[in-house]
């Protein structure tokens, strides 16, 4: 079983393993990584998640695994495999990064978080793809869905036979953005595992560019297309971009039924740990935790092991957050360390 510290920070200073997360100049209580039991999880872990599992992306090897066989929502993490099966079209030559995408009324109609489509604007494959990764648009994710299958329901049954190829046998999909039912029941929407997921991780850092989108922290969308005012400006949802080592994807989630979760990757002096979490009660449980996994795989992977060497051409490099870190958007949370006096 793995063993590790946490260590997050927005300088760095040597690894220990106890170190503290704290959350925000008014949150003064620390949370102190303890030694890990033989046993997959430990009582810390309790509430922290529904599910949690860590995998080498160099060899699929699974470093922890803790409840992640239990299917649940993924909400908005359903994007990365929409982001997959777009990406097959684009490698058939079905579609390319330019192929134009005219909205339509159903697509402007989608709700939840957007980039506010308009009937008849028309963007690029590729800014859509932005919009999907960075600002986690739903009206995006159904429009990119609608032109590459020429309808909805049969990008899903893309989706669902990409899933079974890649081995995620417990997993279903049901929308192209992972919206809940209209009846809210969670049985009849996207469900997955955090193993299922991790598989989908794996391979989406092995053999496809989708580091190229959910590394970047903000983008404007709708610039040349819409109005000066109309244009947006996209932060991404990941808050662990630029505060941890390495971190550069992949995806958040959130909906009433499926809670937060986030699918995340970092990778260090050539070693990729992949850390997928479902459940957590709130944003800053969840963060603290993949921060806390991440510290934890890349602690556990035996020295000498084989370097993530990718399939396809790399995303940008990882960054090693050396530089002064921006001021996060406003209300995203902020996450420190401090590390406590050593033990006598």
């Amino acid at each position: 079983m793995a063993r590790s510290s946490c260590s997050l920070s927005r300088m760095f200073l040597p690894r220990s393993t106890f170190i503290a997360f704290l959350f925000s100049a008014t949150l003064t209580s620390a949370l102190l990584a303890k030694s890990r039991p033989t046993r997959p999880t430990t009582v810390a872990d309790a509430g922290a998640y529904k599910g949690a599992v860590i995998m080498e992306a160099a060899t699929g090897k699974i470093l922890f695994e803790d409840h992640d066989g239990e299917a649940s929502p993924p909400a908005s993490m359903t994007k990365l495999m929409t982001f997959l099966v777009i990406h097959d079209k684009l490698q058939t030559g079905a579609l390319t990064l330019q192929s134009p995408v005219t909205v339509t009324a159903a697509d402007s109609k989608i709700g939840g978080t957007q980039v506010w489509l308009k009937e008849k604007e028309v963007f690029p494959v590729e800014e859509l793809l932005y919009a999907m990764m960075i600002q986690s648009a739903n009206d995006a994710a159904h429009a990119l869905a609608r032109t590459a299958a020429g309808s909805v329901d049969a990008f899903v049954g893309l989706m669902n036979a990409k899933a079974r190829e890649l081995g995620m046998t417990h997993t279903t999909f049901r929308t192209p953005h992972g919206l809940p039912p209209a009846n809210r029941h969670i049985a009849e929407g996207d469900l997955t595992t955090p193993l299922d997921y991790a598989l989908l991780c794996r391979h989406l850092v092995l053999k496809t560019d989708v580091l190229k989108y959910t590394s970047v922290k903000s983008r404007k969308f709708g610039e040349g297309v819409r109005p000066f005012d109309k244009v947006i400006v996209m932060n991404n949802h990941d808050h662990l971009l630029g505060k941890v080592e390495g971190v550069d994807g992949l995806k958040t989630g959130f909906t009433n039924g499926a809670a937060f979760c986030l699918s995340a990757t970092a990778q260090r002096n050539g070693r990729r740990i992949i850390v997928v979490v479902m459940g957590s009660p709130d944003a800053k449980t969840r963060d603290i935790k993949v921060a806390e996994l991440l510290e934890r795989g890349f602690a556990s992977l035996p020295p000498g092991g084989p370097a993530f060497t990718p399939e396809t051409a790399p995303g940008p490099e990882p960054s090693p957050i050396k530089a002064a870190p921006m001021p996060p958007p406003a209300g995203s949370p902020d996450i420190k360390f401090a590390l406590p006096p050593p033990k006598k």
